[in-house]
């Protein structure tokens, strides 16, 4: 295997996507936390461009960007799978990825951090659209890929846990088993498992977290 190091932020919904993929491989690696306020010289060597965590490095050689970062384990140590074999089902577990780390995670991030109540209403509008596609994607579903977490499961981490305790900090709730109930019950098969159980951040840190955001935002206006 060489030598792995995972650069990244122990609270960060995309290290943890790394973490869990490296844990399912049997991957040994060495965890660096860093301060996003005080980068360190080794993250901004290892990702100039972006400057960003999370950044894997592998025998020397630094990847950048979680989803990449997740088709690099994948396709290099051995171990279960996390992409489909069938190039037709990698395709499509690609796309919904794609949806869900890309267009809905931004909408969903604006529906909870809106100002106003007319923009509240047309950006919760739209996050409420996109989870509705995401619920009926997981209709007579266990797991987006079939009975295991795979690819597009870890690429929608944000929703199960970082939503929840989101939507606690802010108030704005998006997400009910009335209105979602085939998204709530993969939440429920997701927080379950003891890959992922094993692999989250303390709540009650988080929580505290976003509450500190919460009320900074209400003293800037």
């Amino acid at each position: 295997m060489g030598e792995v190091r995972l650069l990244g932020v122990s609270g960060s919904s995309y290290s943890r996507r790394v973490e869990w993929a490296l844990k399912v491989k049997g991957v040994k690696f060495e965890f660096i936390e860093e301060d996003l306020q005080n980068k360190s010289p080794l993250l901004l060597q290892s990702n100039p461009v972006l400057k960003k965590i999370p950044v894997l490095i592998h025998n020397g050689k630094p990847i950048s960007e979680s989803m990449v970062i997740l088709e690099y384990i994948d396709e290099t140590f051995e171990g279960p799978s996390i992409l489909p074999k069938n190039p037709y089902d990698r395709a499509i577990a690609r796309f919904w990825a794609k949806f869900l780390d890309g267009k809905c995670l931004e909408a969903v991030g604006k529906a909870l951090w809106s100002k106003g109540k007319e923009q509240e209403k047309s950006i919760q509008q739209e996050a409420y659209e996109l989870l509705k596609i995401v619920d009926n994607e997981l209709k007579d579903k266990k797991f987006f890929g079939g009975d295991k977490i795979g690819f597009v499961d870890v690429a929608a981490n944000y929703i199960p846990f970082w939503l929840e305790i989101v939507e606690e900090a802010t108030g704005v709730v998006l997400v009910t088993s009335q209105k979602f109930p085939h998204l709530c019950a993969w939440r429920n098969e997701y927080l379950s498992c003891s890959e992922v159980k094993e692999n989250l951040p303390d709540r009650d840190t988080m929580l505290g977290f976003f509450k500190a955001k919460v009320q900074a935002a209400a003293a800037a206006k």
